[in-house]
């Protein structure tokens, strides 16, 4: 027997969409409840759960450590074997169990309640073992699983890891967390290349191709090519920026009918190049701004106009800015 995949595809994203949109209008007071609850707690927060809960617990307290909420996933079995004794007072729980009646879950609930630590059920039933001993209930509203057979957890995991992102980015909101902060939490990787690598970091200080004003278009050349930049930047007797001349500008002036390499480089320039007069923005803002004005490279200054550096499209590419 032939299936249509693309249908049936179709079909598991339309009632997992279903499923998202349905919750979206039965969100109630619990939200800001939990919100306020791990954002007044002086210790961490604390996700719990088994099988493919726990596997969403994991994403989520991963999400919660890297936006500003200090957060650790803890196995309900490990817990059972010693790992109890990570829980501590000021500390949040977060336990996450559709059904509610998890055992090894269910397992450390009482111990959890004992220590008097606020706890968070994430659940479909209130009057599960998970929702009687929870603080604050978080509903997982879902008509059907996406499993032809409505049993295999689809709907109610992507419920599950949807609400989680909506906690954290509750959370970054309350905390106004910006990019700054995020570019801290992620140093390494694309991430904090992104977030984190200033333009002073990657700009090029030396052996600048650099000429007066006065200098022949001969002379320029010969700077260009020692270079490699494609481009020579020129001065005025203050050795302050007046203008620039790429291999571009070369090619379209040798069309002029009385085009010289005798002439001043000026006679041929580009005038106001775009510039940057601060090297402390990110790498990745200044590649949006190359982009947009459709540049190979920024020349950046000082309040002055004199030469700090210059910064290459190449250059950032290499870097893995994107």
């Amino acid at each position: 027997m032939k299936h249509n995949y693309s249908n049936i595809t179709k079909e598991t994203l339309e009632i997992e969409a279903h499923t998202l949109l349905n919750a979206s209008t039965l969100i109630g007071a619990e939200i800001a409840t939990a919100v306020e609850t791990i954002l007044t707690c002086k210790g961490k927060l604390i996700v719990t759960g088994v099988g493919k809960s726990g596997l969403i617990g994991a994403k989520m307290a991963a999400t919660f450590a890297s936006t500003g909420t200090p957060s650790f996933f803890l196995h309900p079995t490990e817990a059972l074997h010693g790992d109890l004794g990570m829980i501590g007072a000021g500390d949040v729980v977060l336990a996450i169990s559709y059904s509610g009646e998890s055992e090894e879950l269910s397992k450390i609930l009482p111990h959890i309640k004992r220590f008097d630590i606020a706890l968070i059920g994430m659940t479909r039933d209130s009057g599960s073992t998970l929702g009687q001993f929870s603080d604050i209930i978080i509903p997982l509203h879902v008509e059907r699983e996406a499993c032809p057979l409505d049993i295999a957890p689809t709907s109610s995991t992507t419920l599950t890891l949807a609400l989680g992102d909506a906690l954290a980015v509750c959370l970054m909101k309350a905390r106004d967390f910006a990019k700054e902060d995020f570019a801290s939490y992620h140093p390494g990787g694309s991430l904090g290349r992104q977030l984190f690598v200033k333009v002073k970091d990657l700009m090029r200080t030396k052996n600048l191709p650099i000429v007066s004003s006065k200098t022949s278009l001969k002379e320029a050349i010969v700077t260009i090519s020692e270079g490699r930049l494609g481009t020579v930047l020129i001065v005025d007797d203050e050795q302050k920026l007046v203008a620039l001349v790429s291999d571009g500008d070369i090619r379209r002036a040798l069309m002029q009918k009385d085009f010289s390499l005798e002439h001043t480089v000026m006679t041929y320039a580009t005038h106001h190049p775009k510039t940057l007069n601060d090297a402390t923005i990110l790498a990745s803002d200044a590649l949006v701004m190359i982009e947009e004005h459709k540049i190979q490279l920024l020349i950046v200054t000082d309040k002055n106009k004199k030469i700090q550096g210059i910064l290459h499209l190449h250059d950032l590419v290499e870097a893995g800015i994107k």
